[in-house]
């Protein structure tokens, strides 16, 4: 094995003889081609043990692209980049409802509600709605990233612009909160779609977001657009009343929930350290350490924390998770997914009725 190396290194086996044994004369030339095989060889291999230890992850930054969390279903992408879909167990009214079985070379994808996203390698995009046919991202182009949530969908483009629009479902005044105002945004490098609102990470890791507006703006303002004094971001998640960000130095900040019936601690997560991604949802928030094991903010209060502790927080145990993300809903229905490094998924949480069946998922890409 070493021998092979060794006359790799040195041209190949034709090129030059090096007999590992007694009595063996080199030229002044072929011993210093040893000597720097040699070393290449010794650094490579300390690089790659000392740099990544055999089954540790790779250290991603925001949230999952490869799978993603809507409110009643799950996607990810399969590494021949199709896509599968899961709804709860027992909704049936909503079961295949959600098609993504003729997508193909999809790189990204994001869920909402009743909506799904996917990003093409081409930079397009597509969209399986329940309530509408129609594909409306069908003008989008030089799309870099996406992110979906209830009611409206966000592209970045490859410029550093940002694109959105209102799902079809409900674009009507009374569900416009001002989520898709991002057309003069620049110098982006990563979006996320929330409940209400829609915040941006700038190049030079300050983040931008949306302000909640409409007529039912004052009822659902609950400080989550509250990131103008952000600095050495980089990664950011927009939850339903909070926005979570990454810093550099693997530690997590939040913006502070302003209602106290929405409080439910998703926010405590100033003592997170060694974190490569974070995902924010509802009443929890959850962050991906380098070690691929994964921590949840406990749900400690909330005027409906009786509804809102489903066990989506249950995550302590997971293990060889590269990728995570966090439904985002109003109701009592939240749930996280982990993505394994094997390309197998685990889900936990839900409702009392509803599970999230991914037991038989596997071959996800891996981001």
């Amino acid at each position: 094995m070493v021998k092979k190396l060794l006359e790799e290194k040195l041209g190949g086996g034709n090129a030059v003889k090096v007999k590992l044994g007694r009595g063996v004369a080199l030229s002044t030339f072929h011993l210093i081609g040893l000597c720097v095989a040699i070393g290449f060889i010794v650094y490579g291999l300390f690089g790659y043990f000392s740099e990544r230890r055999q089954g540790e992850p790779v250290p991603l930054a925001g949230e999952a692209t490869t799978i993603s969390a809507g409110q009643w279903h799950a996607v990810g992408i399969l590494s021949d980049g199709t896509v599968v879909s899961t709804m709860f167990t027992d909704s049936n009214y909503l079961a295949n409802e959600i098609d993504v079985s003729g997508w193909y070379d999809i790189v990204a994808v994001s869920a909402g509600t009743l909506n799904t996203i996917g990003l093409r390698s081409d930079g397009t995009a597509v969209v399986a709605d329940s309530w509408v046919e129609e594909n409306y991202v069908g003008d989008w182009r030089d799309i870099v990233a996406v992110s979906a949530s209830r009611d409206h969908i966000v592209g970045l483009r490859s410029d550093g612009t940002v694109v959105s629009v209102l799902s079809m479902e409900i674009a009507i005044e009374w569900e416009d909160f001002g989520q898709a105002d991002v057309a003069g945004w620049r110098n982006i490098e990563a979006v996320s779609a929330g409940l209400f609102h829609t915040v941006g990470l700038r190049s030079d890791g300050t983040v931008v977001s949306t302000a909640i507006t409409g007529m039912w703006s004052d009822g659902n303002d609950f400080g989550q657009t509250d990131v103008d004094g952000w600095y050495d971001i980089v990664a950011i998640s927009a939850g339903a009343w909070h926005t979570i960000g990454l810093k550099s130095d693997g530690t997590v900040v939040s913006t502070a929930v302003t209602n106290k019936w929405a409080d439910f601690g998703q926010t405590n997560v100033a003592d997170w350290h060694d974190i490569v991604a974070v995902s924010a949802g509802s009443a929890h928030t959850v962050g991906l350490r380098s070690d691929g094991t994964v921590v949840s903010t406990a749900i400690t209060g909330g005027e409906w924390v009786y509804r809102a502790d489903l066990g989506q927080t249950d995550v302590a145990h997971w293990r060889d998770i590269v990728a995570i993300a966090v439904s985002v809903s109003m109701y009592d229905d939240s749930f996280t997914v982990g993505l394994r490094a094997d390309g197998t998924v685990v889900a936990a949480g839900g409702s009392p009725s509803y599970r999230l069946d991914v037991s038989d998922w596997y071959d996800i890409k891996i981001p």
